[in-house]
């Protein structure tokens, strides 16, 4: 086994050259899957061809032989991305088996990364580390994060932390045919947005499928420069328009300035009583009650409203919460008709280590 035999006496043909063989280039450079939050993940495979320019600035704040700390899972696109990158720029990457706010705390004192990616799950468990602001992150130069969208509150804390500006937010698709970018000190002249995009281009189109004024929600859709193909799928076809423009799924809006906002997944809108609510806002507002490690907010049927809005917490081990506490707490950061009718409170996580949540799962176990 693991020998190549060939029959006694062989010669091979004259006319077999020995010049070296072409390079073998890849036609495509990684084929990641899509993170499956509303439903069957689909394959991803990238338009780019197996090649690396080791020669251009690498991009992103990263820098050549530096340290790197990138504690999510490398099945994922954006930690596998990144850390390649970074790799072929010479750098030492900081990884874990699985994420940990206690060790990544440890490992980003003793390791002293320049540069960091993160997601927003990850983000609010470091906080919740009851001692996090004493460990020794002065080597931290630049955090990422993405894939999921961040709570204000959240972000203020890290900004507060580290600075405004050492925190950046990118909002893209493992698709990749356009890309906003935001600093943490731009972010405060603009609460609550990705940014600007840098690479392609994004509009809004609303329900009747005209484009959105600035400010009105509707679904966002993306083009990349000058036509470019990005990807291809595999198990999915792309949601495009007649002229080129695709979308991911997302919901939000852009302001006369130009920076995009994101509301939710076009998925998992809930229409409740005539109303749009987005999980994600009330998400966010449950997130922020102490001894709270995440949440889903999922549409439950209701004869009356159409939907009721129900919540399942995730709570630190050895805490309890009522539902008067918990509704009471919301009532004095949503409107009325977001809260949460119902409760339900466990330990079990709720999202992946991608900071990912199925809610058309919870929502099938639960009907």
């Amino acid at each position: 086994p693991g020998r190549v035999c060939l029959p006694l006496g062989w010669l091979p043909d004259e006319s077999i050259g020995d010049s070296p063989l072409p390079e073998a280039i890849s036609p495509t450079w990684k084929a990641p899957t899509s993170g499956g939050s509303t439903g069957r993940p689909k394959l991803i495979i990238a338009g780019d061809p197996g090649v690396i320019d080791t020669d251009a600035d690498p991009g992103m704040g990263m820098v050549r032989d530096g340290v790197m700390m990138v504690p999510g899972p490398m099945y994922h696109n954006a930690p596998f991305s990144y850390s390649t990158k970074a790799m072929v720029n010479g750098n030492h990457i900081v990884t874990m088996d699985r994420f940990d706010a206690d060790a990544t705390l440890a490992a980003i004192q003793e390791h002293r990364p320049t540069w960091m990616l993160l997601v927003p799950t990850m983000m609010l468990r470091i906080t919740r580390v009851q001692d996090h602001r004493s460990y020794d992150t002065s080597s931290l130069q630049v955090v990422w994060h993405m894939a999921a969208p961040c709570p204000a509150w959240l972000k203020e804390e890290w900004i507060d932390w580290l600075g405004g500006e050492k925190i950046f937010e990118l909002y893209a698709g493992t698709d990749a045919q356009a890309v906003t970018v935001i600093r943490g000190d731009q972010w405060l002249a603009h609460r609550g947005s990705v940014g600007k995009p840098i690479y392609g281009e994004m509009k809004v189109i609303d329900a009747e499928g005209n484009d959105a004024p600035a400010g009105e929600v509707g679904e966002i859709y993306m083009r990349a420069p000058d036509g470019r193909v990005t990807y291809r799928y595999v198990g999915a076809d792309a949601k495009t328009t007649a002229d080129g423009w695709e979308s991911l799924g997302d919901m939000g809006w852009i302001d006369d300035d130009g920076f995009v906002f994101l509301t939710d997944r076009l998925g998992d809108m809930i229409l409740s009583g005539g109303a749009n609510i987005y999980p994600a806002e009330v998400e966010s507002a449950i997130d922020e009650f102490p001894h709270v490690r995440s949440s889903a907010v999922i549409g439950l049927p209701d004869e009356d409203l159409g939907n009721r809005i129900h919540a399942i917490v995730q709570l630190a081990d050895g805490f309890v919460v009522t539902d008067d506490e918990l509704r009471g707490y919301l009532a004095e950061r949503l409107v009325r008709y977001k809260i949460p009718r119902s409760f339900e409170f466990g330990t079990e996580p709720l999202r992946d280590d991608a900071g990912k949540v199925r809610r058309s799962q919870l929502r099938a176990d639960r009907i």
